[in-house]
């Protein structure tokens, strides 16, 4: 096993996480299970707050809360200070349910509907990432007829395309979401948002892609976003007050991923946004990060029951686990790698490789070919650095319900997402007339 937060093997032999036996609570809880190591979030939160503030005149953390959102993780977030960036009104709503102030919101998305929109004005948040010249008009519409003067920062695209999956590169050219500065979109929408009177354009707003494992793309498109800036100052006399350098720092999923720490991470780009600022004549702007994967990645490890262990001589060990694409998507959607082991003998040598197969009616292969200790059925699978995306991407493929969540801290669980029931996979069908006998 990876060494991450709280994690730590007992004398048993039993996986503890936050002074937790996983194996008491799979007992209390069932699996598959999500465990949230708060300690380990918590710490993730200060490293991006304290180096931000350590670096910056003015700095603020925005969590990306489409990795992760539910009303407890967002509490825990605000908490350390933190704001929250929200994609959709369901997560404006989570997040606000959670006790996060509608000020320390940001409002993001390539789509949002008219009723996001409202949603967004009637409750006061307070920044909007705009993402098109369409979008800027419709805002004006808007606030014009509510009466209302959203802050909104700007999505520009600085044609940086970063060491990922091609699915999660969102920064070059080529890409649904925000602006081109290359091809002069970026600058048409700025002359736009300018000339409308009900908009305040606070700033410009990045992001380059995700699961990124160094920081050289992410200065670089600090510095894309910096000449934009001056840009704009030469062109139109406006120096905006606001930069955001969006999220992407990546996590640890295999012992071989070595991503910088958050603290070395955030120096470096801060670093090279603030010199380029110098050379540029530009004061010191608001900064502002949006890390999502790499404050609840590694927090989050997913709990299975081992089924049957098919062996096929000569092929491949098949174990089947009582979970699968529906609580983690991410292998058949990205073909992503975990590190996994048995977490009931988590001290035992990993010696058997299997492939571990969820139980949905598709090949629903969860991790091919990897090395754990002798399966048998009703051992307890571990999963670590589930915490981001697997939740967030759930579903309810064959009518299985999404998993139950817990944190743990202190040797004290809690949770925070209850099982779904089959009162909850029945609770939006609707019978026609004419089937009812």
């Amino acid at each position: 096993m990876m060494q991450l937060g709280t994690q730590r093997v007992r004398p048993d032999g039993h996986l503890e996480i936050g002074g937790c036996d996983v194996t008491e609570l799979a007992a209390t809880y069932g699996t598959p299970l999500y465990v949230l190591d708060e300690a380990h979030l918590r710490a993730c939160c200060r490293a991006y707050r304290d180096t931000l503030a350590a670096h910056c005149q003015r700095s603020k953390a925005f969590y990306a809360s489409k990795a992760l959102s539910t009303s407890a993780v967002a509490g825990i977030v605000a908490a350390e200070g933190l704001g929250l960036d929200v994609a959709s009104g369901g997560e404006l709503l989570t997040a606000l349910a959670g006790g996060a102030p509608a000020a320390d919101l940001m409002l993001h998305g390539n789509f949002k509907a008219e009723a996001e929109m409202r949603l967004a004005l009637e409750r006061g948040v307070g920044r909007i990432c705009v993402d098109s010249v369409d979008e800027i008009r419709a805002w004006q519409a808007l606030a014009e007829e509510l009466d209302a003067r959203p802050r909104i920062l700007l999505r520009a695209n600085p044609n940086v395309k970063p060491k990922t999956h091609t699915s999660i590169q969102v920064g070059q050219l080529d890409s649904k979401f925000g602006l081109s500065i290359l091809s002069g979109a970026a600058m048409e929408a700025v002359e736009v948002a300018l000339s409308c009177d009900r908009l305040e354009l606070a700033g410009l707003h990045c992001h380059i892609g995700s699961q990124v494992l160094g920081w050289q793309a992410f200065a670089q498109a600090a510095g894309e976003l910096a000449d934009f800036m001056a840009a704009i100052r030469d062109r139109f006399g406006v120096t905006l007050d606001e930069i955001d350098l969006g999220g992407g720092l990546g996590i640890r999923y295999l012992p071989e991923h070595q991503p910088p720490a958050i603290a070395e991470f955030v120096s470096h780009v801060v670093s090279a946004l603030l010199a380029k600022l110098a050379e540029l004549g530009l004061p010191e702007p608001l900064i502002m990060m949006e890390p999502g994967r790499s404050l609840v990645g590694e927090a989050g490890t997913t709990l299975y029951t081992v089924g049957p262990v098919k062996v096929i001589p000569g092929v491949r060990t098949y174990v089947s686990v009582d979970g699968g694409l529906s609580d983690n998507p991410r292998p058949e959607m990205y073909g992503a790698e975990y590190n996994v082991f048995i977490a009931n003998r988590a001290a035992d040598t990993p010696d058997t490789v299997v492939t571990v197969s969820g139980k949905h009616c598709e090949t629903d292969t969860l991790f091919r070919d990897v090395t754990v200790a002798a399966p048998r059925r009703g051992d307890l699978l571990a999963v670590q650095s589930t915490g981001a995306y697997n939740y967030a991407m759930a579903s309810n493929y064959n009518r299985l319900p999404r998993p139950a969540m817990v944190t743990v801290a202190d040797g004290q669980a809690e949770l925070i997402v209850r099982r779904e029931t089959a009162e909850d996979l029945l609770a939006c069908d609707l019978l026609p007339a004419r089937l009812q006998g």
